[in-house]
């Protein structure tokens, strides 16, 4: 049996894709599928209620005693990071940047599987079954907002709001806005978010819903045209989804704001997705690896490949307290730079 564990805490995107990639591991690998923690899916801060509207199929289950008592291996997903000055998380901890691990395809039985696990390396020629895996219950299925000319935005909210590498900025959500006017110039906006106020602050011009879990879930599922925050919780419902024509994320995912090159990580590169840049211009996935590996061949690396306290990475305490204080003024500018965008809307 090849599995993964559904940890307590964990959000439901990055548990689907957990879910999702040891599944279709454990298929390629012919062994059977099972999962631990299965009482922790789709329990987080967001919702309590679990998995209420998909009927999941779990596997084999796996006891909080047989895996404490070593009836499993444990496979960790190897990882690769980049010590660099964008941000004080990143020079501490380091950037995570890695693709697909091929190793995870030599594991062996009885074996779990952490990390990442979010490359379509692992899942994207399981499609048409992972679209059954995840189908979700009828009575839950809406289709209130497929509509062919609304544009669904998914803006993610909640800890990333206060996060300036990652709460994306308002000028991103406007460039995508007119691309997707490029396709259809009737386009008309709808949000869906975790955090109302924080998608009024970058676009109040646009209406903002917070449905339950299964409301979000399916509004995005089903939307003819999407652009995507550089969250997971929207990734399987673009990917699964049977009616959306056009897909538009942030180029370089998790680092969209602050990269020069990179990505955060390789693995959120997918082939149904266009990329924005900072400047607004769409690439396809082809075209991001192509620079990406370019990009990696000329690099030369800041620090060292250790994780730490930040000393152990070439930056000093000094240099991390500076980029700490820079960090909270770029913030507040970014704050007051895109409340100046928005009255200008007004």
């Amino acid at each position: 049996m090849v599995g993964t564990e559904f940890l307590q805490g964990q959000g439901l995107g990055n548990q689907l894709f957990c879910y999702v990639s040891a599944r279709c591991i454990a298929e390629d690998l012919g062994y059977a599928f099972g999962t631990a923690g299965q009482e922790q899916l789709a329990v987080n801060v967001h919702s309590k209620k679990g998995m209420y509207f998909m009927d999941m199929d779990l596997g084999i289950p796996v006891s909080g005693e047989d895996r404490e008592n070593g009836m499993f291996r444990i496979y960790r997903e190897k990882e690769e990071r980049l010590y660099l000055k964008t941000c004080v998380h990143d020079m501490t901890h380091g950037c995570y940047v890695a693709g697909a691990d091929e190793g995870i395809y030599k594991i062996g039985d009885d074996t779990l599987l952490y990390g990442n696990l979010q490359a379509g390396r692992y899942f994207a020629h399981h499609r048409e079954e992972i679209k059954e895996w995840l189908k979700v219950k009828p009575e839950y299925d809406s289709h209130s907002y497929t509509k062919d000319n609304l544009c669904v935005i998914n803006v993610r909210g909640g800890e990333y709001a206060d996060m300036r590498p990652l709460f994306l900025r308002r000028k991103y959500w406007l460039d995508a806005m007119e691309n997707m006017r490029r396709v259809r110039p009737d386009m008309e906006f709808m949000v869906v978010t975790d955090d109302v106020a924080a998608a009024k602050r970058v676009l109040p011009e646009v209406e903002a819903f917070h449905f339950d879990l299964a409301g979000d879930y399916v509004t995005l599922k089903n939307a003819r045209y999407l652009i995507l925050s550089n969250s997971t919780f929207a990734f399987f419902p673009a990917f699964t989804s049977g009616t959306v024509r056009k897909i538009i994320a942030p180029k370089y995912w998790a680092r969209h704001n602050v990269s020069d090159g990179y990505w955060a990580s390789e693995q959120n590169i997918y082939d149904s997705f266009w990329y924005q840049d900072r400047e607004g211009r769409l690439f396809d996935a082809g075209e991001c690896r192509r620079e990406l590996e370019e990009y990696m061949r000329g690099r030369k690396p800041a620090g060292t490949a250790d994780t730490g306290d930040g000393e152990q990475t070439g930056y000093g305490k000094a240099q991390i307290w500076f980029q700490g204080k820079k960090e909270r003024a770029l913030y507040w500018s970014d704050k007051i730079r895109d409340r100046l965008l928005r009255e200008t809307v007004k």
